[in-house]
């Protein structure tokens, strides 16, 4: 599918809506079932793009998986930080989390590794990482452009040191260090020099380590992780990716509808949860309900224009822009920059599609502004950006001729989301 024309709708969407399981606790999961000395059996698991590069990863080191794309599970039999096979090939394609997460596994071990990926990934910030883990002692060998993928990396052998990191760029730099250290000798003391010292991303890593039996601290300024740590994991499910539910519940937003999210609930460990929050600002109503979370749109058809912080929920920066063109008054967006350095820059795709689309758009430093108007018919350039595919769609229920480029860019984290959306429209909302 090399277009996709939005039908517009005319009638309020209401309906409980299945959403995959999350990228971010799918792709932690695997790695830290890895770092186990025991079997793990993961429920509710992602099967997109970039977890099977993660899954394929695995295997090419070497770990052995039961996996089972149907029943969403994946058994795996981890290995501590004995990786199976001390020489391979691997490549992460544009998987922000495979890439951070699975250097540092390599880059402390005792083996020689390649990393391959995606032009898209060869683009992504790495270098904060690549500093902490040579300062340890690992080498790496630049193939392209230095302080990016793809690389040659030759580990230290396991040996920790404390470090100073910048996450200003990317939190899972620290989610990466967090997790492969507490089965190290010694651990690792790692002290934050950017102003920005924690975030949503960072405390679904935190959780996940405590409910594994691992010892993590956080002082405010210095996240201290023990050394000879086992991890505990036995059956875990995976929480509905908040993030793919959000644009389901931006669509009660814009149709007055009432969307129902299958199990998604007020407990999640997920940061994407802070965007019901803004909708209910916008004039939603958000109802806790015994199958998830429910937004009910505003019936009088009138969402409001919010002032907002999106720095720790900034996935959904996308999402909010797509609604911010049928509020009563300016949007605004703020302390986003950091999206610059994502899958695509994602600050330029806001401005360029909205003012595409006819709508008054710009940036203001780390800010995005973004007045009310009437959307002009616009071929949407996705980029290569799933988010972009997916929020930028829900301007077309409401304006004739948005058709969307490339939409299949979506499989990155949830390949049936067209297919959903149009059940989800038609009436035939599932429910498992």
């Amino acid at each position: 599918m090399e277009t996709y024309k939005v039908k517009t709708v005319d009638k309020s969407l209401s309906g409980t809506v299945v959403v995959p399981g999350s990228k971010s606790m799918t792709n932690r999961a695997l790695l830290l079932a890895a770092l186990s000395e025991e079997e793990s059996i993961l429920q509710g698991v992602l099967f997109s793009d970039d977890s099977r590069h993660f899954l394929d990863c695995l295997v090419t080191l070497g770990y052995k998986l039961d996996i089972n794309e149907t029943e969403k599970t994946v058994k795996l039999q981890g290995c501590g930080r004995n990786i199976p096979n001390k020489f391979a090939k691997i490549n992460v394609g544009s998987a922000g989390t495979a890439a951070r997460f699975i250097t540092a596994m390599l880059a402390l071990s005792d083996g020689e590794y390649e990393i391959g990926c995606s032009e898209q990934m060869e683009k992504r910030p790495m270098e904060e990482l690549f500093k902490v883990l040579t300062d340890m002692g690992a080498q790496f060998t630049y193939l392209k452009e230095e302080g990016h993928l793809p690389v040659r990396v030759k580990g230290n052998g396991g040996i920790c040191k404390d470090i100073n990191m910048d996450i200003s760029k990317s939190t899972q730099f620290l989610s990466a260090m967090l997790m492969v250290t507490p089965v190290t000798d010694s651990g690792i003391c790692i002290r934050i020099t950017s102003e920005k010292k924690e975030g949503s991303y960072i405390h679904i890593t935190m959780k996940m380590l405590q409910s594994f039996g691992v010892d993590v601290k956080f002082d405010g300024e210095c996240y201290n992780v023990p050394g000879k740590q086992k991890l505990q994991i036995g059956t875990y499910y995976i929480e509905p990716d908040v993030s793919a539910a959000c644009y389901f519940y931006g669509m009660a937003a814009l149709t007055g509808g009432k969307v129902i999210v299958k199990n998604v609930h007020s407990d999640s460990m997920q940061g994407d949860l802070k965007f019901l929050s803004v909708l209910e600002k916008m004039g939603c109503e958000k109802t806790e309900e015994q199958d998830g979370i429910a937004i009910q749109g505003p019936k009088d058809g009138k969402l409001k224009g919010v002032d907002i912080n999106m720095n720790d929920f900034s996935d959904q920066a996308l999402t909010l822009a797509a609604l911010a063109p049928f509020a009563d008054s300016e949007t605004v967006i703020r302390n986003i920059g950091h999206i610059r350095g994502q899958e695509c820059n994602r600050m330029a795709a806001i401005v360029n599609e909205l003012k595409k689309c006819g709508i008054g758009c710009w940036e203001d430093g780390d800010d995005i502004h973004i007045e009310p108007g009437k959307i002009a018919p616009a071929v949407i350039e996705t980029y290569e950006d799933h988010r972009v595919a997916m929020a930028f769609t829900l301007l077309g229920l409401k304006a004739n001729g948005i058709v969307i480029s490339n939409p299949m860019c979506c499989k990155k984290t949830f390949e049936t989301y067209y297919e959903v959306l149009e059940q989800f429209i038609a009436g035939e909302s599932k429910s498992e």
